[in-house]
């Protein structure tokens, strides 16, 4: 049996965020059940960072992880992990009181918005409809994330430091051995004395594998396709394009145009798959909004977004077994925030401060402690 000071279940971005910043401290093992890390919602983001345009928790919890993604550890990433894409918000002509509310409250933010005029939007987004935008602005702070690159060197860190990585394996028949978890996987048996619920919408259901009340956390499924852009259309100058109430998004993915319905239906944890409705809405929106003809769907898929009942994620020990850390409940905030919330269960764990970001823009962990959730 191998032994190990904590266990963490899930391998995507929420655990090995945290493994990154905990391997250093504590001896880790992180138990995949996928042949891959990050497969499920990692693996399937939209990939972009924003300052704004979530709930004032996740706006700040972005705030705490720009400097990782400006100014990553030396050998952390070969890249830079944020690229400028920056952002078009647009309306149509039914919404302008609805834009105008929306553009006053963010200018009171981002001092760098630029409202724009139907001539200036289409000149920055040639692909946008003149029929369709009766309004837009331009917002900078968008940022492309480079996924891949994140990931791995998380990766990387967490293994330099000694931890464990374990994929293709289930957890099985948890049980308690002289104060100390003793979990059967495929890959054989391991020892923890803490347990870390990393595992996005399978979040509730490992709870209830360890005797632990669940705390409400959903799966909800979003869709994405991507089509062809005509060959005059540049797409690596494209900035996103979200409708101002976000009944879809669309960006740049791959050399082609991403969009999305914006769905966010409830579902079973699983390995999910788009359903036809919901790609024919991201395609009627594509040429609602746009000039860009949908002749073929390139690629279509889903992921899952898991949200605990109050939309904040759920980070800290269950208080009936001091044996048991959540991590969980990030939805579709996982991978922008993953170097605040990362480094935040990490102290949790050893009985760590808060790192100082938390206390410079005003956020207390309670905010996401379980026991706000809990019966």
């Amino acid at each position: 049996m191998r032994d190990y000071d904590v266990a963490i279940i899930g391998g995507g971005i929420a655990g090995l965020s945290l493994a990154y910043f905990l391997a250093p401290h504590r001896s880790v093992v992180v138990i995949e059940r996928e042949e891959g890390l990050g497969y499920h919602s990692t693996g399937r983001s939209a990939a972009e960072f924003v300052l704004r345009y979530n709930a004032p928790e996740v706006c700040a919890l972005a705030a705490i992880s720009k400097s990782f993604f400006d100014n990553p550890p030396e050998g952390f990433s070969e890249v830079a992990l944020l690229k400028q894409r920056g952002g078009v918000m647009i309306a149509n002509a039914e919404k302008i009181a609805r834009f105008e509310e929306v553009f006053a409250e963010e200018s009171r933010f981002n001092p760098s918005l630029q409202r724009l005029t139907v001539d200036e939007a289409i000149e920055r987004v040639p692909i946008l409809r003149r029929d369709y935008v009766a309004a837009a602005f331009y917002d900078p702070q968008f940022w492309d994330i480079e996924v891949e690159n994140l990931l791995q060197g998380y990766v990387r860190g967490a293994r330099r430091h000694g931890a464990e990585i374990i994929e293709r394996s289930d957890v099985l028949a948890p049980q308690r051995r002289d104060g100390r978890w003793v979990l059967a996987t495929s890959s054989g048996e391991v020892s923890a004395k803490t347990i870390v619920n990393a595992a996005g919408g399978w979040a509730d259901p490992v709870a209830e594998l360890f005797g632990v009340t669940p705390v409400g956390i959903v799966p909800h499924r979003r869709t994405a396709i991507t089509v062809d852009l005509t060959d005059d259309i540049d797409a690596l100058t494209l900035p996103e394009i979200n409708e101002i109430d976000e009944d879809f998004y669309m960006k740049p993915e791959g050399g082609r145009l991403l969009s999305s319905p914006a769905d966010a239906t409830p579902c079973e944890p699983a390995d999910v798959q788009p359903e036809e409705i919901d790609v024919a809405w991201a395609a009627h929106y594509v040429e609602e909004a746009t000039t860009v003809p949908v002749r073929r769907i390139f690629k279509s898929w889903a992921g899952m977004r898991s949200f605990a009942p109050d939309r904040l994620p759920v980070i800290g020990f269950a208080r009936e077994r001091p044996d048991f850390f959540w991590l969980a409940g990030q939805g579709g905030y996982g991978i922008l925030t993953s170097p605040a919330l990362g480094a935040l269960a990490a102290n949790l764990l050893v009985g760590a401060a808060p790192p100082d970001g938390f206390e410079a823009v005003g956020l207390n962990p309670l905010k996401f402690a379980p026991a706000r959730l809990e019966a």
